[in-house]
């Protein structure tokens, strides 16, 4: 476990090591959080919470992740780190921060980690990106990978698909995964990929592989929060489950105070102030 400091007093937290060694071990769990209050819920179910550009389409309702700024994660990673204590908090490098050269993204690595606090980053990308993870590993940022499906390429990939039905495909995949892993990142997420592609690699490389899209074979699994609680629904990938109906349950309660508006029942003589 690593430690900070929160008001003087000491946060445990699990660390980079503390993931590292699970590999092969109890599977990780994740989810996405990007807000204080969600990070207090789910912070005690969670190893590591990402902090993912996602928030771009789930919070702000881009059409995609590219038009997340750096300052946007910053302030969402912040808030994540502030209302969680146990989980290591992992935040997206957006698109166009860090694939111009290995300098441009360390100095907004180090941004990132400096400013919230948080344990790790994220970046896209195979083999065009080992310069840059060993860049930044050497210099003290931990990485995590991401291969397979990569929302910040889609317009490049042709959208939104499943990847490594082709064999030359799944080859290139598994060579960004052992490049990404010998370059020194301490896991990799693996999205949208078969399930025979996602074990093999999970049995091939040293860093530990974290699915999203792709079976139960790697090391851990991730889901977007608002996904798995039926909060986001303008685009249910396959591999979503939903373990609850959670935006169902906030229209409820919203038309019932609306009713309630409306009939002049609330606010109740219980929710007004009175002189004594």
């Amino acid at each position: 476990m690593s430690a900070n400091m929160d008001n003087g007093k000491k946060i445990n937290r699990v660390s980079i090591p503390d993931l590292a060694s699970r590999k092969n071990g109890e599977p990780v769990v994740s989810l996405t959080a990007y807000t204080a209050p969600m990070a207090k819920i789910l912070d005690p179910h969670c190893d590591f919470l990402l902090v993912g550009d996602s928030l771009g389409i789930v919070l702000y309702g881009m059409d995609s992740t590219l038009g997340v700024t750096l300052d946007m994660m910053i302030n969402h990673g912040l808030a994540v780190v502030r209302g969680s204590r146990k989980a290591c908090v992992i935040v997206d490098m957006p698109f166009g921060t860090y694939q111009e050269s290995p300098e441009q993204a360390y100095r907004n690595c180090v941004r990132v980690m400096a400013e919230t606090g948080c344990g790790a980053v994220k970046v896209e990308g195979g083999r065009e990106m080992t310069e840059t993870v060993t860049f930044l590993v050497e210099r003290g940022i931990p990485v995590m990978g991401h291969i397979g499906l990569k929302p910040q390429s889609f317009n490049v990939a042709g959208g939104y698909r499943a990847h490594g039905r082709d064999r030359d495909e799944a080859e290139k995949i598994k060579e960004d995964a052992r490049a990404i892993s010998n370059a020194g990142a301490f896991s990799i997420v693996i999205e949208g990929v078969i399930e025979d592609l996602a074990a093999d690699i999970t049995r091939e490389i040293h860093a530990v592989t974290i699915g999203i899209g792709a079976s139960a074979q790697c090391d851990g699994q991730i889901l977007v929060t608002e996904d798995a609680i039926g909060m986001f629904s303008e685009f249910t990938p396959k591999f979503v489950k939903r373990f609850s109906e959670t935006g169902d349950e906030i229209g409820k309660a919203a038309a019932k105070y609306a009713k309630e508006v409306k009939a002049r029942t609330f606010p109740a003589d219980v929710h007004c102030y009175r002189n004594k």
